[in-house]
């Protein structure tokens, strides 16, 4: 019964998302910098060079958004969508997905908000698609990470096999190839939580962070 359920969320995270595959942003729902704590952050429009980012500004579709260490920036995408990134990280805007080139990301869907089709986003080893949950990703040159704080996550790796992630386990690929699902240490996970510097230190509110540390049994920080 489990792995019926697990395979009906895959199909669902996974299968839903084709239906907008290569179409834009809706008319006046753009994506917007809510928060930049610290910098370099930069946006990139199509056909334009980069410049700094400045929180309020509209993105266009394909644009690029990035930071340089210590940078971080928060984007608010449509239906209470948003993400953050930290690091060395590029990050492609395109139609109905995300594509992390390099970098750290976390993106959360607002409990509560509309759903009418899930969050893809691309590496360059598999496809992550979540649904009212919290995602970590990381990507270099020679591993990839994807983490669930809280909730399922299905993935699709690039060659062709098939997950849920539950809150609590990660996915590791080295050089393109990915390994079985792991749970990740309690002890790492506490640790990420106190540390992590896409988690702490942005003044726009994270809406799942309460899931997150009520998973972990913490009380949030102020």
């Amino acid at each position: 019964m489990r792995a019926l359920i697990a395979s009906s969320a895959l199909a669902i995270l996974l299968l839903g998302p084709l239906a907008v595959a290569g179409v834009g942003w809706a008319e006046g729902v753009r994506p917007t910098v809510v928060d930049v704590p610290s910098r370099p952050a930069f946006v990139q429009p199509p056909g334009s060079g980069e410049r700094p980012a400045r929180v309020g500004e509209s993105l266009v579709e394909r644009s690029l958004v990035g930071t340089r260490t210590p940078g971080r920036l928060q984007v608010r995408l449509a239906d209470g969508r948003s993400l953050r990134l930290g690091g060395d990280a590029v990050l492609r805007l395109q139609g109905g997905d995300l594509r992390l080139e390099r970098g750290r990301l976390i993106a959360w869907i607002r409990p509560g908000a509309s759903r009418r089709q899930p969050l893809r986003i691309r590496t360059r080893s598999a496809t992550a698609s979540i649904l009212g949950t919290t995602v970590f990703l990381e990507v270099s040159p020679e591993q990839e990470r994807i983490f669930s704080w809280e909730g399922n996550v299905a993935v699709r790796t690039a060659e062709g096999r098939e997950w849920v992630l539950a809150g609590g386990q990660q996915l590791l690929c080295v050089r393109g190839r990915c390994g079985e699902p792991q749970p990740m240490p309690a002890a790492e996970k506490q640790q990420r939580r106190r540390s992590s510097d896409l988690l702490n230190g942005f003044t726009a509110p994270m809406d799942t962070l309460p899931l997150i540390d009520r998973a972990l049994g913490l009380q949030s920080p102020p």
